[in-house]
């Protein structure tokens, strides 16, 4: 009888007429299993096909590890003094129909050049294809439980702005306040940081993914954006707030309330039986219909959870229809080189009759900086 774990990746496969996924650690893994391993130099990899049978490859050195998920199917360790060519060998003696004509899919966004080298030796005759999409697509709804993680993720990470913006003075440089930020995350409770905060301000925050500077003193007047978020329970919040220091121009004011409006109005169009299309086109075309429709340039978000960025991928084209469980981001914004970036992001959830917003930091335009 197949693991029912396996069940939401035999659904995948059979949607997408693939005869077997072949995966390393990463998210995919951890959705299957419920726990992680380091991608490194020593190959871990799993082969499932659309039958329910499975077999791994796995470095001798984590067999402890390995051997708690209880792993459906044959595991074959290594040893580095040995190397992993027998290995695999004996994960095609294991799984004997992929040495005929058979699609082999592999995650083309994480799995090395060397471990798909691999699987090409001991089955040559199977057409490996890029199936990433289709290994991923598992993903796109999540449960109850997974939501319930990203919204403590999201809880705590919140947190951890609100600690830090009490600190944000004129004359701090963009490091300085992201060092901040990155240990109230951690005493926050996060388990990790989803990615690098971006802290960027002035001209620094129309570069979408900025590097915070360590030469440059924030000044009254700045835009100060702030894209970040922690980890909990593998779950990664994704965040973004642009504030104002001391002061704010009525221009700059103009800028930001457009960014708002489309947010608005993604969110808006964020309902069960919409697509992926539907809310970058209403959110997007907020933006095209003001004076700064020359400042648009990226899509309106992506999908959440333990990616960082998964599918769907909130866009115009993509005509993926949402169903409820599904994570994603709302992050319209607008970039004038050289002098403002404004973006305003929500982590939302599809619902039954609509959408929950997960994030709940206020997204009026807010004054900081300003001494106590």
């Amino acid at each position: 009888m197949t693991d029912t774990r396996l069940t939401p990746l035999l659904d995948a496969l059979a949607d997408h007429q693939l005869d077997a996924a072949a995966f390393v650690p990463g998210p995919n893994f951890f959705s299957l299993f419920g726990r992680d391993f380091h991608l490194m130099e020593r190959p871990l990899v799993v082969v499932v096909t659309r039958q329910g049978e499975a077999a791994a490859v796995v470095p001798d050195l984590e067999m402890g590890s390995f051997g708690a998920i209880d792993f459906p199917g044959t595991v074959i360790p290594w040893r580095d003094q040995d190397g992993f060519d027998a290995a695999f060998d004996a994960l095609a003696e294991a799984l004997p129909s992929l040495r005929s004509s058979q699609a082999l899919g592999v995650e083309s966004q994480r799995m090395r050049a060397f471990e798909h080298m691999a699987l090409q030796r001991v089955f040559p005759q199977a057409k490996t294809l890029d199936a990433h999409g289709a290994i991923s697509a598992m993903r796109i709804c999540k449960t109850p439980e997974q939501i319930e993680s990203l919204r403590e993720a999201i809880r705590r990470s919140e947190h951890a702005l609100e600690v830090t913006l009490k600190h944000v003075r004129v004359g701090m440089t963009e490091k300085m306040i992201e060092s901040m930020l990155i240990n109230a995350l951690v005493e926050a409770g996060c388990e990790g940081l989803s990615f690098d905060p971006i802290v960027a301000a002035a001209g620094n925050a129309a570069e979408p993914h900025a590097h915070a500077r360590d030469d440059y003193a924030i000044k009254a007047g700045d835009p100060l954006l702030i894209d970040f978020g922690g980890r909990y329970q593998g779950y990664n919040a994704d965040i973004t707030r642009t504030f104002f220091v001391e002061t704010v121009s009525d221009e700059h004011r103009a800028f930001y309330n457009t960014v708002l409006n489309a947010n608005l109005a993604g969110l808006k169009a964020s309902q069960p039986g919409n697509t992926a299309h539907d809310i970058d086109d209403a959110a997007t075309a907020v933006l095209e219909a003001s004076p700064y429709r020359d400042c648009v340039v990226h899509k309106t978000g992506h999908g959440l959870g333990l990616d960082v960025h998964e599918a769907p991928q909130i866009m115009r084209g993509n005509h993926h229809t949402l169903k409820p469980g599904t994570l994603f981001t709302v992050e319209p914004g607008l970039y004038r080189p050289g002098e403002i970036g404004v973006r305003i992001e929500d982590d939302v959830a599809i619902t039954e009759d609509g959408c929950e917003v997960l994030t709940h930091f206020p997204k009026t335009l807010q004054i900081i900086g300003t001494p106590a």
